[in-house]
């Protein structure tokens, strides 16, 4: 039973999220500005929106949140399910440190 339970958790991700937030608080600041550049440009990093969420300040547990969820499609949204599918859990632990640090 363990090993179905164990398996179910790997199969849908829920153990990487744990890491992805516990690397979040630490992540790669200058990764993060490096791969920042596709996001701010949707994402702006001045108060303007324009509808588009604001991530700048962002938790860094929420960052991650949002980003996992958009990877394995549970939330809705084609182009960042593609933005978010082509980042590995550092990538993401380390935008999420970059746009926290930013204010």
């Amino acid at each position: 039973m363990r090993k179905a339970i164990l398996s179910t958790c790997i199969c849908f991700g829920t153990l990487p999220i744990a890491e992805v937030k516990a690397d979040a608080e630490v992540g790669d600041v200058e990764l993060g500005a490096y791969l920042s550049a596709e996001c701010v440009t949707c994402h702006q990093t001045n108060a303007e929106t324009d509808g588009i969420p604001q991530i700048v300040g962002l938790d860094p547990n929420a960052f991650v949140d949002a980003m996992l969820a958009y990877k394995t499609k549970q939330r809705e949204h084609p182009i960042m399910q593609m933005m978010a599918g082509r980042l590995n859990d550092e990538e993401i632990a380390a935008l999420a440190a970059y746009f926290n640090a930013l204010e």
